[in-house]
């Protein structure tokens, strides 16, 4: 059973942070050990994805149903794979400097071997996919907020 928890501030909006995490087909652009994605049904306040994780030797694939609560939180309910649960959910609230982002996650391997092998790398695993996600957010924003800053400086010329 691993149990990982933190909180970021992002100088970018709760909407921008939230489409970017719900962006999952997007994933292995980013995502350390994050191999493939595959997005099986999607609709508004919801999608369904299998994700291909993988380290060393390992390579596993699990099944996700993720609950969209737009733009305050993502809930990530386990389906199959080869974990016996995982909880994992983003809440996103407004904050003066941006967005406050709270991320958890609760999980526990089916297999005692897995466990052993990469159960003890889970809490380094999870604060790297955290730094993934911010820089991924700084990536991808503060180009944009750049080119409206010059858009704007140039249209005032």
């Amino acid at each position: 059973m691993g149990v990982h928890a933190e909180q970021r501030v992002l100088p970018h909006s709760r909407d921008k942070i939230f489409d970017m995490v719900a962006d999952v087909g997007r994933y292995p652009e980013f995502l350390p050990w994050c191999l493939a994605a595959r997005i099986r049904e999607k609709t508004d306040d919801h999608l369904v994805a299998d994700l291909v994780i993988g380290f060393k030797m390992v390579r596993e694939r699990f099944t996700s149903r993720v609950h969209l609560r737009r733009p305050e939180e993502i809930h990530v309910e386990y389906v199959e794979g080869p974990l016996r649960y995982l909880n994992n959910r983003w809440i996103f609230t407004d904050h003066p400097d941006g967005t406050l982002v709270d991320f958890s996650v609760d999980y526990e391997f089916r297999s005692r071997v897995l466990q052993n092998l990469i159960g003890g790398l889970f809490h380094q695993a999870y604060k790297k996919i955290v730094s993934a996600f911010e820089k991924r957010a700084d990536a991808l924003y503060t180009v944009e907020s750049r080119a409206v800053e010059l858009s704007v400086r140039s249209g005032s010329d």
